[in-house]
């Protein structure tokens, strides 16, 4: 008898060692995120965040119907909000490990997030739940943090000269060749100038400058995030000897002059007191439509514009490490990238759709303004360099330390010289709390 229990003591602690076994190996896949997609008949709740004005609210909303009637066994909650309360929501939830399974995430963000291991790999999905066969790995790498893929593009912006040109004309230039220098747009502002108007608005100090450094091979930030990516500070005199010449020279307005603009019906383009503006992509269609009359998309000058040129990820989808359902998750996330009456729906809010695919079935449905901007972000994907990828954790100290900067130059108040040095000496101090 004795011997007996002692026998059946051994199968009942091996049975237990082997339950626990299993379920030590189903929690790391989980935590993974390599776990299987559910079966048709498991019930599934997702949530899903985003922010956004109220049309895209609405039609994220019959995305989630439309996904739901074809899934029946899945149920996905949606969050949302505008910028700042989005934002706002999302830190908690955080700090909390309570996520939403699928976060729409900003470049801003992005860093942060996934060095704080809150966004998942989505590596393990790719060619299986989410398929990428469609869209260009330049387009894929934008989500990459190193050899991770922490978000998949939700749309692409590209850098450009947005202009009007009835006005170009009117400054005595017939067109802008695709193949443009500074030079050659130095040469149009003065034009712009003795016709009464101004070539531009002005430029955004950390995105252009950034252009700028990457057609001399260089970036604006180190790839690990710690320092500036470039050394010789003469290639900020260049840039800003021109931009802040330009606003002396009364070319481009001053920093008082756009402090007056209230809104884009204010803005000088559509005034009809600047030949263009220096934006992204996806901003076209709405200053088109409020300027109301033809408007042009043309590349950024060179040399080297290619080098320069880069495919920005409008904004990722992200899949949380705390999720339960990442499978599902990505899933879902295919249908937002892949279906095509899905994005019929969207017609490209979130940035240009990266699946070629997509691109093709959307171009009947698009006004004259969002052909353009397809078109454009088409050419581009021909003629630009890999992306450098997220800005690092303390960019948004340095981009204010840059506009800050950038004005005293456009005003006169600082010598570019003096402003490259205190722009190395303070942005290298904020990056260097980066190092490991």
């Amino acid at each position: 008898m004795k011997k007996f229990m002692v026998m059946l003591f051994s199968l009942i602690l091996l049975f237990s060692l082997t339950a626990c076994s299993g379920s030590s190996t189903t929690s790391k896949s989980e935590s993974d995120g390599k776990e299987k997609a559910a079966g048709k008949d498991e019930k599934v709740t997702l949530r899903i965040a985003w922010w956004g004005s109220q049309p895209r609210h609405d039609y994220t909303l019959k995305i989630i119907d439309m996904y739901q009637k074809q899934n029946p066994n899945v149920k996905i909650e949606a969050e949302y909000a505008s910028w700042d309360d989005y934002w706002k929501k999302l830190a908690p939830q955080a700090a909390a490990n309570q996520l939403p399974d699928i976060i729409q995430m900003d470049l801003s963000y992005f860093s942060q997030y996934a060095e704080n291991n809150q966004i998942a790999d989505l590596t393990p999905y790719l060619g299986k739940q989410i398929d990428t066969k469609d869209t260009s790995q330049n387009i894929i790498d934008g989500g990459k943090l190193g050899d991770k893929l922490y978000g998949l593009n939700a749309g692409v912006n590209v850098l450009g000269y947005h202009y009007d040109p009835a006005l170009l004309k009117q400054a005595g230039v017939e067109s802008i060749d695709e193949n443009w220098t500074w030079d050659d747009y130095k040469e149009i502002a003065k034009k712009a100038k003795a016709a009464g108007l101004f070539v531009d608005t002005g430029v955004k100090a950390d995105v252009f400058f950034n252009y700028y450094l990457r057609t001399q091979g260089k970036s604006l930030y180190s790839k690990d995030g710690t320092s500036l990516g470039y050394k010789d500070d003469k290639l900020f005199v260049d840039f800003f000897k021109m931009t802040s010449g330009l606003v002396k020279d009364k070319a481009v307005p001053t920093p008082d002059y756009m402090a007056q603009v209230k809104g884009i019906e204010d803005d000088p383009v559509v005034k009809q007191k600047a030949i263009g503006i220096w934006q992204w992509s996806n901003q076209f269609v709405g200053l088109q439509q409020v300027a109301n009359r033809p408007l042009e998309i043309k590349n950024m000058p060179g040399p080297d514009s290619e080098k320069g040129l880069f495919l920005k990820p409008s904004m990722f989808w992200s899949i949380a490490n705390n999720s339960e359902h990442k499978a599902e998750a990505a899933k879902f996330v295919n249908f937002l990238t892949n279906d095509i009456e899905a994005n019929k729906l969207a017609l490209g809010d979130r940035g240009v759709p990266g699946s070629a695919a997509v691109k093709e079935a959307l171009k009947p449905l698009l006004s004259p303004a969002q052909q353009q901007v397809f078109t454009y972000v088409e050419w581009a994907e021909k003629h630009s360099s890999a992306f450098n990828g997220p800005d690092p954790v303390g960019a948004g100290e340095v981009i204010e330390l840059f506009d800050s900067l950038n004005e005293q130059m456009s005003y006169g108040n600082l010598k570019v010289e003096d402003a490259a040095k205190q722009f190395r000496q303070q942005a290298d101090s904020i990056l260097a709390q980066n190092k490991k």
